[in-house]
């Protein structure tokens, strides 16, 4: 029997930011613009890419302005329509018109897996994706795309991983894992270690914020007993419903950009600047002449 389609993704954005303070003082992390576009606007429109149909965005206190991002603004396409211009009134009307989104309140943040929680009764029984906002993956068939198509293929849960040489892994959970004979982006995964030590890592493939979960995820982390702080974490779920069932890693062709700190940020701002037809001419000749020491 075909698997049930993925309808809902989930987006956990109930985070402090604190590593863009004093900027998300006032403004969510989420709401933060690469360019012209918040970065949780490029996961939903990923999402939705992707067939989703319902976006569940869950929040925390002074968060109301991803709501009024993507609510309609009936003032100010009044005020683009009056002046007449009609590509600024498209825009915005695209982004109300994007999907069904819900919202769901996490009181405290207590982990990734109890984030993923607070959706449960939105998502019911059915399998369902999650998007990490601070990872941007600029890929011609968008990275949940790609992981829809292998989940049609094997009916289970999937984690978009990427190779990571060196060091930087002890930042990553880690697959342990074998090459599907199946599908060579496909990984099979026995376990995971949570940022291991390089030495103690049992692969290169690192987990990025890209999943496919079945809904046997929400008992798994019911059950789970709480870390430090109290929470509850989505790896940790991960390895006790691989106990259940089939878990695999996904090999997706993309560029990942980690919007999750400063630097990255910055980075990301200009590999997609530059693949802009309107900005990108312009800003390459301008950073060529750039006095950089």
């Amino acid at each position: 029997m075909a698997p049930k389609k993925i309808r809902k993704a989930v987006f956990p954005a109930a985070g402090l930011g604190t590593r863009f303070l004093p900027a998300t003082k006032a403004i969510p992390k989420e709401m933060l613009c690469l360019v012209d576009k918040p970065l949780i606007q490029y996961g939903v429109e990923e999402a939705v890419a992707a067939g989703c149909t319902e976006i569940i965005i869950v929040t925390g206190r002074d968060k109301a302005a991803m709501e009024d991002h993507f609510d309609s603004s009936p003032e100010l396409e009044y005020a683009l329509a009056a002046k007449g211009k009609q590509k600024l009134l498209d825009s915005v009307h695209a982004v109300s018109k994007l999907a069904k989104i819900i919202y769901t309140r996490q009181a405290e943040p207590l982990g990734l897996g109890h984030a993923v929680l607070m959706a449960k009764e939105i998502v019911g029984d059915e399998p369902f994706c999650v998007l990490l906002p601070d990872d941007i993956v600029d890929a011609a068939v968008p990275c949940m795309k790609q992981m829809v198509e292998a989940f049609e293929q094997t009916g289970s849960s999937i984690l978009a991983s990427e190779v990571i040489e060196g060091p930087a892994i002890s930042a990553y959970g880690v697959l342990d894992c074998a090459p599907d004979p199946r599908d060579p982006r496909l990984l099979d995964v026995k376990g995971m270690v949570e940022k291991p030590k390089l030495e103690d890592a049992p692969s290169n493939n690192a987990i990025i914020g890209r999943y496919i979960l079945t809904p046997k995820i929400f008992e798994m982390i019911e059950q789970l007993t709480p870390g430090a702080g109290g929470e509850l974490q989505l790896t940790d779920a991960i390895k006790a419903l691989l106990q259940h069932e089939k878990v695999y890693g996904f090999h997706y062709e993309g560029k990942r950009h980690d919007a999750g700190d400063k630097l990255g940020f910055l980075k990301a701002t200009v590999s997609l600047a530059l693949k802009r037809q309107d900005l990108g001419p312009e800003f390459r000749e301008w950073l060529k002449s750039f006095p950089i020491q």
